[in-house]
């Protein structure tokens, strides 16, 4: 029977443009994934979240299905042109309505809410008038929108995530262009990921100076990151799987907890990565209570000559700025995959969490995203997802594993409460643990659910499968 700390977290996660539909109801604008998945070819089947889950008209039925599953907490993310239309000016009274009554909703059912300021859904007004995250204005936007949460919400709510994944903002909307806004530039990831990282500060600022003491909550950010195992024992490799990880988690956590970018890519990037000014420092540094981590797979990394030929290398994973890194990402054949083609390897969870523990002072950590994709099918009035509750349960024991190990982990949000919009991949991929008919919209917990439900009463389970694999 494998055991958690008693008062461990226990939780799931969604972001608002992925299910709350009512995309033009309540005073809401457009955001920048409005626009993006409306315009043909951007999305699977041009798929777009016009409805999505239609949590915004059914959140009651939503926060029982939660209350069912036993949840501790809930972590959901706000949307910005819901609250204040174009990213700017004024307050929309029914977005704060909305989310506020969400907030009483869960209180009712004693689910703790974690909210996200920002999942990656701008105020189209934003992009198109100034430049979005190219703007170094936005991070007093940011701020502004953000004060205006704390003090309409702070009230009840204690956990604060400012960003989810600006690595996913930065290379997929401004690299590779595949999400929203949409645009490609070998250049643009880091000056977006610098007025991102500054937006955090500025936030962060004035929770702490306005709201914290009065308030009592905690605030953070969350970050993803893959894990990098050498695919040899040769130094090179080591120093790649390394580099992978600081140009991937170190990009974002290191200004956070050090000041400044990794060493490595400030001597790789040069004057194209930006610096930040003292008062950018003075509000970064430090300005994390807690370190988010939202994870799914890992790779190997080798070492790359940078005089090869970049077809001979998978550069997947690596964003876009390969020329940057010069490392090849691979996945053991042996290693099962979802159908997001990511591989399932529980121990790469725990290495991971080591490594955050040891590189940033072994700060009090939760893992705000982990699970999988899988070809979900309804039968019966069932779901037999038996990978999915294999992954969770094995990532599950990877973490108290890492806990043993001296890890301060203190929770875990299974991604997703439900099946939901996928972004670009519109709603051919399936993540949730509880099924969604997208003709009628009726949720079915799947057996994984059932599995978890189980887990939380409990805190903790039996687990069956092969501990090498944690």
């Amino acid at each position: 029977m494998i055991q958690f700390p008693n008062d461990f977290v226990w939780g799931s996660a969604t972001s608002s443009y992925q299910i709350e539909g009512a995309a033009a109801e309540g005073g809401r604008a457009w955001s920048i994934w409005d626009a993006h998945a409306h315009i043909p070819g951007r999305t699977h089947n041009n798929e777009n979240g016009n409805v999505a889950c239609d949590h915004y008209h059914r959140y009651k039925e939503d926060v029982k299905l939660m209350a069912d599953l036993g949840l501790k907490a809930y972590r959901f993310s706000i949307s910005w042109s819901r609250i204040q239309p174009d990213g700017q000016g004024e307050i929309n009274q029914e977005g704060i309505d909305f989310y506020s009554n969400l907030i009483d909703e869960l209180l009712k059912h004693n689910i703790t809410p974690w909210i996200t300021l920002y999942h990656w859904d701008l105020p189209l007004a934003l992009q198109t008038e100034k430049d979005g995250w190219l703007n170094p204005d936005i991070a007093d936007f940011f701020a502004t929108y953000a004060e205006i949460c704390f003090k309409h919400f702070g009230d009840r709510v204690k956990n604060w995530i400012t960003l989810n994944e600006p690595w996913v903002v930065a290379i997929l909307g401004y690299g590779e262009g595949v999400f929203a806004p949409g645009r490609k530039s070998k250049d643009e990831p880091y000056l977006a990921a610098h007025q991102l990282l500054r937006s955090h500060g500025k936030a962060v600022k004035v929770y702490r100076e306005k709201y914290q003491e009065k308030q009592g909550g905690k605030i953070g950010i969350t970050n993803n990151c893959d894990w990098r195992e050498p695919l040899t024992n040769k130094p090179e490799d080591i120093e790649a799987a390394e580099r992978s990880l600081l140009f991937f988690l170190g990009w974002f956590a290191d200004p956070i907890y050090f000041g400044d970018y990794p060493k490595v890519m400030r001597d790789r990037v040069g004057d194209r990565l930006p610096k930040f000014s003292a008062e950018d420092v003075e509000n970064i540094k430090g300005s994390s209570d807690f370190f988010g981590l939202n994870h799914y797979t890992a790779s190997y990394a080798a070492d790359v000559d940078p005089n090869a030929n970049d077809d001979d290398v998978t550069v997947y994973g690596n964003g876009g700025i390969f020329e940057d890194q010069y490392v090849d990402l691979t996945s053991d054949p042996k290693w099962k995959m979802t159908t997001m083609n990511w591989a399932i390897v529980p121990w790469g969870c725990r290495k991971l969490l080591e490594w955050i523990s040891d590189r940033y002072g072994n700060p009090p950590t939760y893992i705000t995203e982990n699970g999988c994709s899988l070809d979900d099918k309804l039968e019966n009035g069932e779901v037999k997802d038996t990978i999915r509750k294999e992954f969770v349960e094995g990532y599950l024991a990877a973490c108290k594993k890492a806990i043993d190990n001296g890890v301060n982990l203190q929770g875990y949000f299974v991604w997703s409460f439900m099946d939901n919009f996928e972004w670009a991949l519109g709603y051919s991929k399936r993540f949730g643990i509880h099924y969604v008919d997208y003709e009628t919209l009726e949720r079915t917990p799947k057996n994984s659910a059932l599995w978890f439900k189980e887990a939380i009463k409990n805190n903790g389970f039996e687990f069956s499968l092969n501990e090498r694999d944690i």
